[in-house]
């Protein structure tokens, strides 16, 4: 591949003169001039797929269907008129214009709330303009204007079939105050697919159908115009294609069969979550994908190549095996990969442990004393744990009972009236429940707890007996290995073929032995993150020399979910004098030094000497290389802090217009300079 440099950032990041209140799909025009200017030859976009009233790109609503809070308003072809001729849509435009002004983080809701309302107003006004209008019994005929948007719109269905599952879901939406689709009533929650084209097809709706689909065309128009942009200054486009769905999204409503709603992805237990992250989204039936030829993630491809000419896989773990646990539990922490292998009673039997012994090991046992510590009352524990457990004979001990499903039931359930007590005796059920070494899968079939070693029973066991348990997962471990590269193979394939986009992974923190044979099988670009890109096996786990990263790669400074290059120097200082240490080099900053814009274009210098093909940085990473785009607080030029919900993720804005940003020729200067060491002279 031929080398490229270039910049990753959220389309909402963007700011122009034009687009104040948040970045939209047109701001990628003055970016490309910035680009330009600078040198760059790729432009890497978060999802800007519709996430509805979440904030998180990744958390989305539609995996087809653009987020209207990127649209443009006042460039849309219908604009001026209504400006001209509906008193209530200029008024409220205007009132949008003085209110939403730029600010260092904008206003997710806000923004979109009155953004949706503007495009609904313009939409009524289109509309009414459009009605034909009857006069001495006779209808005029629909204007050359109505026609022409009529035969649009028409077409756009045409060759987009999820829209009208998309619009009908969303119309749907409004009628309940966007409540998730699983409290709507009974018969709206499952229709069938013929059952949502009826409804598309009821004319009381058609209004209301069709504003979703003119948002729709309005917003793949601008979106285009500005990859073409890019486009025309040979600059690739990259996506991003979030793997996963919101359980409250249009295509869990209307593809239920491809989607597992018993089951909620996320991550295993680890130093940083021992309880494992529970992202609360569904995970996918691929035996049922398959069978339908993988048909909804080829489409989702194919209609992503209509702007990107690349595109990040996100999670791309997940495609190899994903980390479940059971919708009644509230942690990852008793979950377990999808798929995977397991192993029998009589496998458990034949390594020397009988019933007893395998109940012991893959069923919580709870002392009553547990629980008599918190209540201080031998018979109100013995009360509490009866609502739960059957007694394990006449012993004080206790088993759960077997129809209780996860620990999302034990904190739906009261206890005491003493609010504390009652958390209390919750928090110790709930850490008993998930105190186990196995888990009986199936009938006489279990796996290992991931964290088994923590458990009680794990603790109680002979070395012996420790060390057969083992040798057994380890073959286990084998053989998932093997399962995991078959399906990687089977389902990336078929994603990896659907387009000509060069795929790119997020393969962060991914140590599984058949994923670097399955990626260069399929030329799908690994990530490397320079603080991250370790010797992690390896005593003082050393920095991997940058000369050594493989070139089907994608080099970086920082990503969205991590600190930036400002911060990691200034906050994370172990692992910046590591960094340091690996540079072979005399002359260096010192370690000790707060950030400045000359350590920034050290280690953009630095990490430009890598063999990937691709070096894409956070847009503000390279802002950093002048200090007067630096903010006073470093942490509010951050994008997104994992497992935090609040107002503050994914609503950065760049400091300054991304015109005052090109024409700043130092910074520009700097840039030229980084991207020559990255790309060399090479022939267009």
């Amino acid at each position: 591949m031929k080398k490229r440099t270039g910049i990753v950032v959220p389309l909402s990041a963007l700011y122009t003169e034009d687009c104040p209140a948040c970045g939209d799909f047109l701001a990628l025009k003055d970016l490309a001039d910035f680009c330009g200017k600078a040198g760059f030859s790729v432009v890497q976009l978060l999802p800007v797929n519709d996430t509805g009233t979440q904030s998180s790109p990744y958390s989305g609503l539609s995996a087809f269907a653009l987020h209207p809070l990127y649209i443009r308003i006042n460039a849309l072809p219908e604009f001026k008129a209504a400006m001209k001729g509906n008193k209530t849509f200029s008024t409220a435009y205007k009132a949008f214009e003085k209110e939403f002004t730029y600010k260092r983080r904008f206003d997710y809701d806000a923004v979109l709330g009155e953004k949706i309302k503007l495009l609904h107003l313009l939409y009524n006004y289109i509309e009414k303009k459009n009605t034909p209008k009857a006069k001495g019994g006779i209808t005029s005929a629909p204007s050359e204007e109505a026609e022409k948007l009529a035969k649009e719109m028409a077409a756009f269905v045409r060759d987009n079939k999820w829209i009208i599952p998309y619009a009908v879901f969303k119309n749907i939406k409004d009628e309940n105050m966007q409540a998730s689709w699983k409290s709507w009533e009974p018969s709206l929650q499952k229709l069938t697919r013929d059952q949502i084209q009826l409804k598309w097809k009821n004319k009381a709706k058609k209004s209301s159908h069709d504003f979703f689909v003119w948002c729709q065309l309005r917003a793949a128009q601008q979106f285009k115009e500005g990859a073409e942009s890019l486009r025309a200054k040979k600059i690739i486009l990259k996506g991003d294609i979030p793997i996963l769905m919101n359980e409250d999204s249009v295509d869990c409503w209307t593809w239920p069969e491809f989607f597992r709603q018993d089951l909620r992805a996320g991550s295993p237990p680890d130093g940083g979550n021992p309880m494992g992250q529970n992202w609360g989204f569904p995970t996918y039936d691929w035996d049922r994908i398959e069978a339908d030829e993988y048909t909804w993630w080829k489409d989702r491809v194919k209609t992503s190549a209509q702007y990107y000419d690349a595109f990040r896989i996100d999670h791309i773990l997940g495609f190899f095996r994903i980390w479940a646990a059971a919708e009644t539990e509230t942690t990852a922490y008793l979950g377990h990969t999808i798929p995977y292998a397991d192993f029998t009673r009589k496998t458990l039997n034949e390594l020397g442990f009988d019933d007893d012994r395998i109940k012991w090991i893959s069923e919580p046992h709870i002392p009553t004393g547990t629980i008599e510590s918190i209540t201080w009352n031998h018979d109100e524990a013995t009360a509490i744990l009866e609502k739960v457990c059957d007694r394990v004979k006449t012993e004080e001990l206790w088993t759960f009972k077997k129809e209780l499903t996860g620990d999302r039931e034990i904190y739906g359930m009261h206890f005491s009236d003493d609010e504390g007590k009652d958390n209390a005796i919750k928090n110790a059920l709930a850490e008993k429940w998930r105190d186990r070494s196995l888990i009986q899968i199936k009938k006489d079939r279990f796996i290992k707890v991931y964290a088994f070693e923590n458990s009680t029973s794990w603790k109680t066991l002979s070395w012996e007996e420790q060390e057969k348990l083992r040798k057994l997962f380890a073959e286990i471990d084998e053989k998932e290995n093997k399962i995991w590269g078959k399906q990687a193979t089977s389902t990336l394939s078929a994603i990896v073929h659907a387009s000509d986009m060069i795929p790119c992974a997020e393969d962060l923190g991914v140590n599984l032995p058949v994923m670097p044979e399955v990626l260069k099988k399929l030329d799908i670009l690994s990530l490397k993150v320079i603080r991250w890109t370790r010797q992690w096996d390896k005593p003082g786990q050393p920095y991997i020399a940058f000369e050594d990263y493989p070139e089907l790669s994608v080099a970086t400074t920082s990503v969205h979910d991590s600190t930036t290059l400002r911060q990691w120097w200034n906050q994370e200082k172990d692992s910046v004098w590591a960094f340091l240490n690996s540079i072979k080099e005399e002359k260096k900053p010192d370690g000790n030094s707060a950030f400045t814009p000359e350590i920034a274009e050290y280690v953009h210098r630095q990490l430009a000497k890598c063999r990937s093909a691709l070096l894409i940085n956070p847009l503000q990473d390279y802002l950093f290389l002048e200090h007067c785009f630096f903010l006073e607080n470093e942490n509010d030029e951050r994008i997104n802090i994992p497992g935090s919900v609040n107002t503050f993720n994914w609503t950065y804005r760049i400091p300054v217009t991304i015109k005052e940003i090109s024409e700043n020729k130092s910074l520009l200067s700097k840039i030229n300079l980084i991207v020559k060491e990255h790309d060399g002279e090479q022939e267009e």
